[in-house]
C-alpha cells in the first residue's frame, strides 16, 4: 500500500465523537473532494474559504468552525483554523474572514491558535511529494451561547468542549497536493 493511500485512512477528527445529526455546508472556494484553491494555500492566498450552511438543529446558541488535515504527517493531524462562539444567527463568513484581523466577523468571535502558531486560517501546505491531504472544513451547532475555552485554549482543548455542546456538524473534504520537487 502507497503511504498516500495509508494517509487516506486515517481518521477524521470527529471520528472519536458521539455521532450526531449533520447539517449542509458549502463553499464558493471549496468544492467537495476537488482541489483547494491557490487562496487557501499557504503561500499562495492563505485566505480562509468562503462558507455558508443550513439545516442546523433549532436549539443552537452559536457555531465554531474548524479547519483540520487529518493527513499531515504529525501523528496527530494540523489544525489549520480554529473558530468559536460564532452567535447562532450568523450562518455565513465570507472569504478571508480568518485573516486574524477579525475583519468579517461579528463581535465576541474566538479564533485560538492553529498548529502554525497564529490566531488565523492557515492555508494548505503538505510536504513536497506527501501525496495529496484532506482538508475538513467543519461546521459544529454548539448547544451554548459561549463554549468555554478562551483564546489561549489549544485546539485540543476546543474539541474536547466540542465533543460535549455540539448538536449538530457539517463537513466540507478539499484536497491539496504539494508535488516532489524535480
Amino acid at each position: 500500500m502507497s503511504e498516500a493511500s495509508e494517509q487516506k485512512r486515517r481518521p477524521l477528527p470527529h471520528d472519536f465523537h458521539p455521532p450526531v445529526p449533520s447539517f449542509t455546508v458549502v463553499s464558493d472556494d471549496v468544492a467537495p473532494g476537488a482541489t483547494l484553491k491557490e487562496a487557501q494555500v499557504f503561500g499562495g492566498g492563505n485566505l480562509s474559504p468562503h462558507l455558508r450552511w443550513e439545516g442546523f438543529p433549532a436549539g443552537t446558541k452559536s457555531f465554531a468552525v474548524t479547519c483540520y488535515d487529518p493527513d499531515a504527517p504529525t501523528g496527530s493531524g494540523f489544525w489549520h483554523w480554529v473558530l468559536f462562539d460564532i452567535p447562532a444567527d450568523v450562518t455565513e463568513l465570507p472569504a478571508g474572514a480568518g485573516s486574524g484581523d477579525m475583519k468579517g466577523l461579528p463581535d465576541g468571535v474566538t479564533h485560538v491558535r492553529n498548529d502554525y502558531g497564529t490566531r488565523d486560517f492557515g492555508g494548505a501546505a503538505p510536504p513536497p511529494g506527501d501525496g495529496s491531504h484532506r482538508y475538513v472544513f467543519t461546521v459544529y451547532a454548539v448547544d451554548k451561547q459561549k463554549l468555554g475555552p478562551d483564546a489561549e485554549a489549544s485546539p485540543a482543548v476546543v474539541g474536547f468542549h466540542l465533543r460535549f455542546h455540539a448538536l449538530a456538524r457539517a463537513q466540507l473534504i478539499g484536497e491539496y497536493e504539494n508535488p516532489a520537487a524535480g
